[in-house]
């Protein structure tokens, strides 16, 4: 199944070209947009808003971070232990995919993008202060609207 987004200023515009589709490739409209690929999209009076709350909410639950305490920084003032100390992860993919679904979360959070863009700088041999580090953005996450 594929899914597509339909969006212009005109309904009848819109509700013609979906006519169209159903012709050829008999398509089902779901409606209006509420959720795609880790985006959530709400509309109102004044405008539409786009968040990945949940996908964020996930991704803190599969570090296991859901009941930790929020960090009021996202990152630690002294960087520059992290090329210095530390032992290399064990899980080198699971920190690289963990720094994947970050980098998707900067669609939506941009105080997050230098942090993010600073540890993926270590995907190929993380150690644990990177790992620790990632854990401390995803506790900031957690106690930060976005």
């Amino acid at each position: 199944m594929d899914d597509i987004i339909l969006a212009g200023k005109s309904i009848a515009d819109i509700e013609q070209v979906t006519q169209h589709l159903d012709k050829v490739f008999k398509v089902k409209d779901l409606g209006d947009l509420k959720f795609f690929l880790g985006l959530e999209i709400a509309r109102s009076n004044k405008g539409i808003h786009v968040s990945q709350r949940k996908y964020a909410l996930d991704i803190i639950n599969d570090a296991g971070l859901l009941a930790a305490k929020p960090c009021a920084t996202p990152m630690m003032k002294d960087t520059k232990n992290m090329f210095q100390e530390g032992i290399p992860v064990k899980d080198v993919t699971a920190y690289q995919r963990l720094i994947g679904r970050l980098i998707y979360l900067t669609n939506t959070r941009p105080d997050i993008s230098y942090c993010v863009q600073f540890l993926s700088q270590f995907l190929r041999a993380p150690t644990s202060e990177h790992h620790n580090a990632a854990h401390r953005l995803l506790r900031y996450i957690k106690g930060t609207p976005g």
